[in-house]
């Protein structure tokens, strides 16, 4: 029973994958819709984000009594980065929900929605990220080779977030109060996870809750620090490829039991 759940799950994202255009397509047809006949399109939430990083480090720069050289960079890579994790848990929660007319009238892989999520998300991000070597430039500060080490670091994030992503999706789709529940949840760990807040300012008793065991701060930070110029400690590396080696075993097992409800739960 267990081998027969695996391999309706395994089948099914096998088949999505090999949907790429059409994950693409409904990608992109989504960021469009969303931003018809706007001048500026998605770059209205590229301004938005731009003025709140500005306007947050220097309010927040002269709290920690931080330099703007230092706290700027750190705060716009951390919510940035931020943004595009959040994003993608709190309408994961809704994929299949969103998406309840599609599944009922055609027969694609279910995994395509999650995956179209996905991919829409990231193309909000390559407009945010806009921002990062405007925020460099403006404090003088250069780019250096270990930047390109966030490369893997974001393919990992994406890794990780693909299965929570799948698992909010099937639990949301079931119990309607969840997205609620993750959206409170997520704004707590926003306070809970370095951001607003630089590492450096926690006395070490409390660095070993809010730092190593949260799994939110290992994920932004093996993306975060390459772009700052430093390498990522290795527990960072080991817990992000520890989550999504175990995340991704219980999502396939999750998403192959209960795949053919789906439906029926919309």
């Amino acid at each position: 029973m267990r081998n027969s759940s695996i391999i309706i799950a395994l089948s099914d994202i096998a088949l999505a994958i090999r949907r790429y255009s059409m994950v693409g397509m409904l990608g992109w047809q989504d960021v469009r819709q969303r931003y018809q006949r706007s001048a500026l399109g998605p770059f209205w939430l590229t301004i938005t984000m731009g003025v709140m990083i500005g306007t947050i480090g220097i309010v927040f720069g002269q709290i920690f009594n931080s330099t703007m050289a230092d706290f700027l960079p750190f705060l716009a890579t951390g919510i940035i980065f931020w943004g595009f994790i959040s994003s993608v848990i709190i309408e994961g929660c809704t994929g299949f929900i969103a998406a309840e007319a599609i599944i009922k009238q055609l027969p694609i892989p279910l995994f395509v929605h999650v995956l179209r999520m996905i991919w829409r998300n990231i193309l909000i991000l390559a407009h945010n990220i806009v921002i990062f070597p405007l925020v460099f430039l403006a404090v003088g500060k250069p780019l250096s080779w270990i930047a390109f080490i966030s490369i893997p670091g974001l393919l990992l994030v994406v890794v990780n977030l693909t299965w929570i992503a799948l698992v909010l999706g099937i639990l949301c789709a079931r119990y309607r109060d969840l997205p609620q529940i993750v959206g409170s949840i997520l704004q707590v760990l926003f306070y809970l996870t370095p951001i607003m807040w630089m590492p450096n300012l926690l006395p070490q008793r409390a660095g070993l809750y809010l730092l190593d065991l949260n799994p939110a701060y290992h994920l932004l930070e093996i993306v975060r620090a390459p772009l700052l110029g430093q390498l990522p400690p290795a527990i960072n590396w080991e817990v992000s490829l520890g989550l999504a080696l175990v995340g991704w075993s219980l999502s396939i097992m999750v998403y192959g039991r209960y795949k053919c409800r789906i439906a029926y739960w919309l």
